[in-house]
């Protein structure tokens, strides 16, 4: 899909994409709102719709992966 658009990196790109996506449907099962989902990963809202827009440059996979995992510590401890 992004090599077929020339874009630099393509693998890189599609694997964030499909974090950025695991991100959006864990956010919408869990019920939260940008700025608490945000704050339980320890990162400003903007940045984090920055990575839902699939505006993911100079973040790496490990990044978002550690993101969402620290999400689901928060929310898991939360309960």
């Amino acid at each position: 899909m992004f090599a077929d658009l020339g874009l630099s990196h393509p693998e890189d790109r599609l694997a964030q994409s499909r974090l950025a996506a695991a991100l959006q449907r864990r956010l919408e099962e869990l019920g939260l709102t940008y700025a608490a989902a945000a704050s339980a990963m320890d990162m400003p809202p903007s940045k984090l719709l920055e990575i839902l827009r699939g505006r993911c440059e100079g973040l790496s996979e490990g990044y978002v992966a550690e993101r969402l995992a620290k999400l689901e510590r928060t929310v898991k401890n939360a309960h």
